[in-house]
């Protein structure tokens, strides 16, 4: 037999060979490994707890910590739909604040508990809108239309209450379940997260919405060309941003019975924060609701843990500084890692 020919064995080797790396290239997407690495950092911080803290794992804390991760998770799962598209939005942490104090103040005046946070909801979407039609009808940029959103807003909501917190009332222990209460073992507001992130992924990965969210993010001219109403695409994902942070405001108010004006200040760089360590690309195009809750969770397993171990807020805030560092450092270098570079815009597969 010539050195030119192969045995039967040998063919059979070399095919199986190419297959096994046709099939890691498929499933080793830059998505995938991305996700894996997120979810194992979560992993190292839980067990870095567990020794570091007796507390850490007690299943009183680790409820607290879900409790916790809901509000951040919720906010962070509408910015991940703005994100995706290459924006942000500034003004969520005012629009929490607003939605506050409109529930606060719908129920004190003697609204139906039911119909008074469906109407702060709507005044959370109200905002996204107006976000949403500055940037595509006003021509405005992203960061420059949130940013003054959140000062008029958060200037509006001092306005209105005159600065002061609004007590819920005699109706606060109707609706104190929704932020205190349990079902099934788990708090109510882990039950809101699971709701509100299945259906952000069910929209994302199964719908033409959510396709066209990707699609405006991955190549903004090209959708347009294609086709795609760029503009309404873009005006939705604000409204969805606007609507998840009046979500999470009732949590907020229903667990402390009052509506305060300043609430939810800063929570849109912890938003942005969860959704950049969950690996969401920050030029759109890229990214999942379900890493921005592994994200969450990492975020709110720090601060709990750092909050055990007696660290004081302003070391926490570097803390959380070297977290997104990481985060991004790690979205710049994982790309590398793969044969397939960035990754095709799109739902993760």
């Amino acid at each position: 037999m010539s050195g030119a020919e192969m045995t039967f064995d040998e063919l059979s080797t070399r095919d199986e060979k190419r297959s096994l790396a046709e099939m890691a290239k498929t499933f080793l997407t830059p998505q995938r490994i991305r996700s894996a690495a997120i979810l194992l950092v979560l992993i190292v911080f839980m067990v870095i707890g567990s020794f570091l803290s007796p507390h850490f794992l007690t299943a009183s804390n680790l409820l607290n910590v879900a409790r916790q991760m809901s509000i951040v998770g919720i906010v962070g799962m509408g910015m991940t739909f703005v994100i995706l598209t290459a924006g942000i939005d500034l003004s969520v942490g005012s629009t929490l604040g607003l939605s506050a104090v409109t529930a606060a103040w719908l129920l004190s005046s003697g609204v139906f508990w039911p119909v008074a946070l469906v109407l702060a909801i709507f005044v959370g979407a109200a905002v996204g809108a107006i976000n949403g039609l500055g940037i595509t009808r006003g021509g405005i940029q992203p960061f420059i239309m949130t940013l003054a959103m959140l000062v008029i807003v958060r200037g509006f909501t001092m306005t209105v209450s005159s600065g002061q917190p609004i007590p819920l009332g005699d109706v606060s222990s109707s609706i104190a379940w929704v932020g205190s209460g349990n079902f099934l073992g788990l708090p109510v507001p882990v039950w809101i997260l699971g709701v509100v992130f299945a259906f952000s992924s069910f929209v994302l990965r199964n719908t033409r919405f959510g396709w066209h969210v990707y699609a405006v993010g991955g190549n903004l001219e090209g959708a347009r060309r294609s086709g795609l109403n760029t503009k309404r695409t873009l005006t939705w994902v604000y409204v969805i941003a606007g609507a998840y942070a009046a979500i999470a405001s009732l949590i907020i108010v229903s667990r402390i019975t009052v509506g305060a004006p300043l609430q939810g200040a800063g929570l849109e760089l912890d938003a942005i924060a969860v959704v950049v360590i969950g690996g969401t690309s920050l030029f759109g195009g890229v990214g999942a609701v379900g890493t921005t809750l592994i994200g969450a969770a990492i975020l709110s397993v720090v601060d709990n843990l750092l909050n055990l171990l007696g660290v004081s807020p302003f070391s926490q805030q570097i803390v959380k500084g070297l977290i997104i560092l990481g985060a991004v450092l790690l979205e710049r270098r994982v790309p590398v890692l793969t044969v397939s570079g960035r990754g095709a815009a799109g739902p993760p597969k």
